[in-house]
């Protein structure tokens, strides 16, 4: 990643304000990641975010500009933001150098939940806010772990590439840059100084699995019984997202009882370190609040 003049004179904090490190054990790793809770009283609920491929978790807590930050936001806001470093990166790259496949992550991340949920209140529940190879994950996970989760957004991620599979075979963050950032002018200065601190190697039982995933879809799709929330940046360049592929996406998830498809203006695939972050963020939490508010009118 090249870095330019402005990014390099910047000095960028570790962390926002109110953002802590933590390590979670679970499944037999050690998974660092961040969280951010409410200054006071209890959570409303706890969103879980699960960073992309070749990225950790402080991909959310953005340190380009003081409104990136999804922690610090969603802390604010009354919830607890955890981000985890996915199975391969953090502390658990140490033990599972090669990553694990999405099937095996997908056994891991509800220990990790189960995990933080014995030490820490977490409100209503599970809430995930997902982006590209994190949303795998999640879809995965939702799939694999019915009830798990309250609602589910995820950005940076459809069914169908608009890569050629040859292209897809190994991913290399030098050749793939504009594909996966966009144009310059979506990022405040000092972003790209920040996230290299943010960036890591994927794994390669991860990077195996890349060229796999419409077949996985469509295989787990029908199982994905969790409200949920797409968003497709204005300029992301990794997906086919054309009406035609949004409505064969979405009539592939017909258990879920809410599929919403959303269009962020301003934005490249890497949403949440661009200038359209805090617009992103809000409306994924605004999302939340609408399944919160659904969730209490259930209850008598």
């Amino acid at each position: 990643m090249s870095v330019s003049r402005t990014d390099r004179k910047k000095t960028v904090p570790t962390h926002s304000a109110g953002v802590r490190p933590l390590l979670l054990e679970a499944a037999g790793l050690t998974l660092s990641g961040l969280v951010a809770e409410p200054p006071e009283g209890s959570p409303r609920a706890t969103v879980v975010a699960v960073h992309g491929g070749g990225m950790r978790a402080g991909y959310f807590d953005g340190q380009a500009h003081p409104g990136l930050s999804l922690l610090a936001l969603g802390a604010r806001l009354g919830f607890t933001v955890l981000a985890l470093d996915r199975p391969g990166y953090g502390r658990s790259a140490a033990q599972v150098p090669a990553g694990l496949t999405l099937g095996e992550q997908a056994v891991v991340l509800p220990a990790a939940l189960d995990a933080f949920a014995e030490r820490h209140d977490v409100g209503a529940g599970f809430l995930m806010l997902a982006h590209s190879y994190g949303g795998k994950l999640a879809l995965t996970t939702a799939a694999h772990s019915p009830g798990l989760l309250l609602a589910l957004d995820v950005s940076g991620l459809g069914h169908r590439y608009a890569v050629e599979s040859a292209g897809l075979s190994r991913i290399r963050p030098h050749v793939h840059w504009e594909r996966t950032w966009g144009p310059l002018d979506l990022y405040p200065p000092g972003t790209f100084r920040a996230a290299q601190a943010l960036v890591a190697p994927m794994p390669s039982r991860e990077a195996s699995e890349v060229a796999l995933w419409p077949g996985m879809f469509d295989e787990l799709a029908p199982r994905v019984g969790v409200p949920l929330r797409l968003t497709f940046a204005e300029h992301e360049a990794w997906w086919l997202h054309g009406e035609p592929h949004i409505a064969d996406l979405t009539a592939r998830l017909e258990r879920a009882p809410l599929v919403r498809v959303e269009r962020q203006p301003g934005a490249g695939h890497n949403i949440s370190l661009g200038r359209a972050a805090r617009s992103y963020h809000l409306r994924a939490l605004a999302f939340f609040e609408e399944r919160l508010a659904g969730l209490m009118a259930t209850v008598p």
